[in-house]
């Protein structure tokens, strides 16, 4: 997971339609997406939204020009933690629903209903389409137009520069990592080697913990020195230069949004209008 932190942008160095789009635009259009589909009550018609969305986030995929893989490889390291959480709603009864129908009753008086397990994948498809468009924008969007794109929407520059920071020192902190693991097997150190005794291997392991956080402070007190030498303070802004959207920003970002707000309302209607 480390090594791949120094990967984690590479696809948002491409070149394509969507990676030439202002970081703003991107980011009104996933936030727009995912509070469309977040606010739709629990019922059966998010199973519509959220496949149109899906379908809209292929679309928005296709412009790209990454393969699905990518698309893949990142979702698959986000759904199962979230997803053990989503499947533990076929055990409760939520306040969605005022009957419950026991399709399988376990012992310890444990029991699956019908209408969790469709909560449970009403949940699903809101979680899904919600990263999907956040895989979109991070694999698109380098960090410093996500940082540029936020302070030009109104984010404040503290904040912007405390994010920046931190995104800038994880990097820091995962170079610190791979130089000690280097040590570590220079000196034909495995962690996993169990003809080590036990001991040992954790009290080197908690040395290499406990010497990574002190790398850490220490690099942590470096940067603030050397920031306070050139002038930051309480007051300290960085200066962010003005930028207008293209016409074929606004063209886009009208059309997204419309989409995003007529699929709802349309599908909410036709509900309406059956009954």
């Amino acid at each position: 997971m480390i090594e791949e932190l120094f990967d984690i942008e590479r696809y948002a160095y491409r070149d394509s339609i969507m990676h030439r789009l202002d970081a703003r635009a991107k980011i009104i259009v996933v936030f727009a997406t995912i509070i469309a589909i977040v606010s739709v009550p629990y019922s059966p018609i998010v199973l519509t939204i959220g496949t149109i969305f899906f379908v809209f986030f292929i679309v928005l995929w296709a412009l790209t020009g990454l393969s699905p893989v990518v698309y893949l490889k990142r979702a698959l390291l986000i759904i199962p933690l979230w997803g053990i959480v989503i499947l533990f709603q076929i055990f409760i009864k939520n306040p969605y629903y005022t009957e419950y129908t026991t399709v399988v009753a376990l012992p310890f008086g444990i029991n699956i209903y019908a209408e969790s397990i469709q909560f449970a994948f009403i949940l699903l498809v809101k979680f899904i389409v919600t990263i999907s468009f956040i895989i979109l924008l991070s694999s698109t969007t380098k960090v410093q137009d996500l940082l540029d794109g936020g302070r030009r929407l109104g984010l404040p520059a503290e904040f912007a520069l405390a994010l920046g920071m931190m995104v800038r020192y994880l990097f820091v902190f995962g170079y610190m990592y791979r130089k000690i693991v280097q040590t570590l097997e220079t000196k034909a150190f495995d962690p996993f080697d169990r003809n080590l005794p036990y001991r040992y291997r954790m009290r080197q392991i908690g040395y290499t913990i406990g010497t990574m956080f002190i790398r850490s402070y220490e690099q942590g007190e470096r940067v603030y020195t050397s920031m306070l030498c050139r002038g930051y303070g309480r007051h300290s802004h960085l200066f962010l230069k003005k930028k207008g959207f293209k016409f074929s920003e606004w063209i886009f970002l009208a059309v997204c949004l419309g989409f995003i707000i007529i699929i709802p309302v349309t599908v909410w209607l036709k509900q309406v209008s059956w009954f």
